[in-house]
């Protein structure tokens, strides 16, 4: 059961919110149709600002297929009330009801699944509110996301990271390159993207991960192959797996280490 309270200081943006305040945030799963709102809500609002996906609902929620089989990890702020992170989650059993990964969307991962022997937690739609992204919000996720990898006992945690490409896939490049050099996968745990990305190719530039990507790197976790083009959000997924076994201490104690102690 998560038990994952962390007092943090958030700065607020808005004009009605200008310098730093105390926020309460409390990580949560859905349980009712109001939380998941809430949660979908959230994940509209930040990728139409970010990533300027236009929605065809029509009705302020991002929502699809997935979101049935999947359960919804919640970052709340206790003093406004709002939902201020959140990410979802979906098991193996899970995937087999549901028909497929919400990854292999994307990627074909009959190579990578066949490999891995063992329970695997897929993550997918993370995003925190860009009020919430100098404070604690997102260690309060991925601490939440650690008790529950102790909790039910996961060895592996995957999921998709994205990489822009409003400058033609010139950054994407350039990450790619520090990837294939320090965080590569073996050849056993390749993926292969349905829809591969053409990226600009010699500029350059100095790579700059996005922050989720920069986690899981930072994790110990591995990116498994090539992006993959996603032209509704226009940006580039790669798949990132974490063999929760082999954990960079530093994160194991930041993170489980706090999980043991709620």
């Amino acid at each position: 059961m998560l038990n994952v309270t962390i007092d943090s200081t958030a700065q607020k943006s808005s004009a009605s919110e200008r310098g730093r305040s105390r926020s309460r945030l409390v990580a949560e799963l859905a349980t009712c149709s109001s939380d998941l709102r809430e949660a979908q809500s959230l994940r509209h609002d930040v990728f139409k600002a970010e990533y300027g996906v236009v929605f065809d609902s029509g009705d302020g929620l991002d929502h699809d297929d997935f979101d049935r089989w999947c359960r919804h990890l919640l970052v709340r702020d206790q003093n406004s009330g709002r939902v201020v992170a959140t990410t979802r989650l979906m098991t193996r059993f899970n995937a087999a009801s549901a028909g497929q990964f919400y990854s292999e969307l994307e990627f074909d991962l009959s190579g990578l699944l066949k490999h891995l022997q063992g329970s695997i937690l897929e993550i997918g739609r993370t995003c925190v509110h860009q009020d919430y992204r100098s404070g604690g919000a997102i260690a309060t996720l991925w601490t939440a996301l650690a008790e529950l990898l102790l909790e039910e006992e996961h060895q592996f945690l995957m999921g998709c990271a994205s990489i822009p490409l409003y400058d033609g896939g010139i950054q994407y490049e350039a990450i790619m390159q520090r990837l294939r050099q320090q965080n590569w996968s073996d050849d056993a745990l390749r993926v292969h993207p349905l829809l591969p990305v053409q990226s600009s190719l010699g500029a350059d530039v100095v790579p700059v991960m996005p922050p989720l990507l920069r986690t899981y790197m930072r994790m110990g976790a591995s990116v498994c192959g090539e992006g993959c083009w996603d032209p509704a959000f226009n940006c580039a997924d790669v798949f990132v797996l974490l063999d929760v076994a082999r954990l960079d201490q530093r994160y194991a104690q930041r993170f489980m280490g706090r999980a043991v102690s709620a």
